[in-house]
């Protein structure tokens, strides 16, 4: 066995030499070569249909994968929409019906790309390589006949030196390589010309599905994105008409503090009156008669009856906030917020008469700047919403203007509470002005 195995390497290797030989003498003239114009001009017509058949598979392989992508956004796109299309709005289950007529039509386009266009074209591509196989061997035939040739033909132009045995074996190795390279020959004569003219069939064929495939999809696909054009038009409708308008709340009122809270007092108290509400308002009947033997003071020098002490202020909603913050803004705040301010030097009189008024009086002197006034809580106040502030019983609040004075809410102030510098509304009534 072994030298069975030997023989034939040393064969193997004594006929790639002998075809290395015989090309080299071909390239440079030394021997003639066996010329077939036919079969070459089928080698050139094969080449260029390998070559567009690789062209036309990588660039369909490139078209499924986007395809394939495509199908994954849409999928991806109508989920969303599923997400947040609101139950209520018109159409919501018709939306989803169409989505999923969407999806299915997706992955049948993408079924018949696969099955009936891309598996024929590789199918028909997968002919080149095994072809090319064959032709490469015919080639390496045709280089052993023509060296078997050459040394026969070289055996008898020497008649002085002629064996006839090795012209005998001379003449039956050249037959035999003939033999097997016009066999090889002959097959592909047929062959590729056959290959090249099942180009158009193919093409044709290959082409009328993938466009049947595309107008189907597309078409299919019209009608869907139709209904839907349907039911987002019927919703532009609802919204003109305003089914989906949500009524306009009224702006925060201020709260009164609760049980959860942690309210300072047993009862939470009532937002106090203004003092022109105060003035404005008729005493109760019992309180306008006074006993007989007490003497009746002029309406118009008769006090107010005094808040309680644990009452909330009072903020006027309706003024906003403009320009300044000032320490020396008394006017400002006062106008502004309707909270009488103290100011450095005022009489006790011009205090208590303040005092009496209902609101306890703000101290606008020495302020850094922005800052309007200071308030303390004298209520825990726990947010609900991102732009409020939370505080607890004590903490002191610098009361500064909105950002922008449209956004201000009756009876809400924008302040940052001291210490940890949060910014934020709160409800009035749960502080105290300092």
């Amino acid at each position: 066995m072994a030298e069975s195995k030997g023989a034939l390497l040393a064969k193997s290797v004594q006929k790639h030499a002998g075809r290395a030989k015989e090309k080299f003498l071909q390239n440079f003239g030394k021997v003639d070569r066996t010329a077939d114009e036919i079969f070459d001009e089928h080698l050139q017509n094969f080449t260029r249909q390998q070559n567009a058949a690789n062209r036309l598979q990588k660039e369909f392989n490139n078209y499924i994968r986007c395809i394939r992508a495509m199908q994954t956004a849409s999928k991806t796109l109508m989920d969303s929409l599923n997400e947040i299309y609101e139950s209520n709005w018109v159409g919501h289950d018709l939306l989803y019906v169409q989505a999923q007529n969407i999806e299915m039509l997706w992955q049948d386009f993408s079924h018949k790309l696969a099955d009936q266009v891309l598996i024929p074209l590789n199918t028909y591509q997968s002919q080149f390589p095994e072809m090319r196989k064959k032709m490469d061997k015919r080639g390496r035939k045709l280089v052993d006949y023509d060296s078997q040739r050459h040394s026969y033909q070289a055996l008898l132009a020497n008649p002085k030196k002629r064996d006839d045995a090795k012209v005998a074996k001379a003449k039956e190795s050249l037959e035999e390589a003939k033999h097997t390279y016009e066999v090889l020959n002959s097959e592909l004569h047929d062959e590729l010309p056959a290959l090249h003219d099942s180009r158009v069939l193919f093409l044709v064929t290959n082409l009328q599905t993938l466009f049947s495939a595309e107008q189907v999809f597309h078409g299919e696909t019209a009608k869907v994105y139709a209904e839907l054009e349907m039911i987002v038009d019927k919703l532009a409708n609802d919204c003109q008409r305003g089914s989906y308008t949500l009524k306009k709340s009224s702006p925060k009122s201020p709260k009164s503090p609760s049980g959860n809270n942690n309210s300072i007092d047993s009862a939470p108290p009532s937002p106090a009156r203004s003092p022109v509400e105060e003035l404005s308002t008729p005493p109760p009947a019992a309180a306008t008669t006074p006993p007989p033997s007490s003497p009746t003071p002029p309406p118009d020098l008769e006090p107010p009856a005094p808040a309680p002490a644990d009452s909330p202020p009072q903020v006027n909603g309706n003024a906003k906030p403009g320009p300044g913050g000032s320490p020396n803004n008394n006017k400002h705040v006062e106008e502004l917020y309707d909270i009488p301010v103290v100011r450095a030097g005022s009489s006790s009189e011009e205090g208590s008469e303040r005092r009496g008024a209902g609101v306890a009086g703000a101290t606008t002197d020495n302020l850094p700047p922005g800052v309007l006034y200071r308030v303390k809580a004298t209520y825990k106040y726990t947010r609900e919403d991102v732009d409020e502030l939370s505080f607890d019983v004590g903490e002191v609040i610098s009361v500064v203007e909105y950002d922008d004075p449209e956004e201000q809410e009756e009876g809400w102030l924008m302040g940052v509470k001291e210490g940890s510098g949060e910014k934020g509304m709160f409800p009035a009534n749960f502080t105290r002005p300092l």
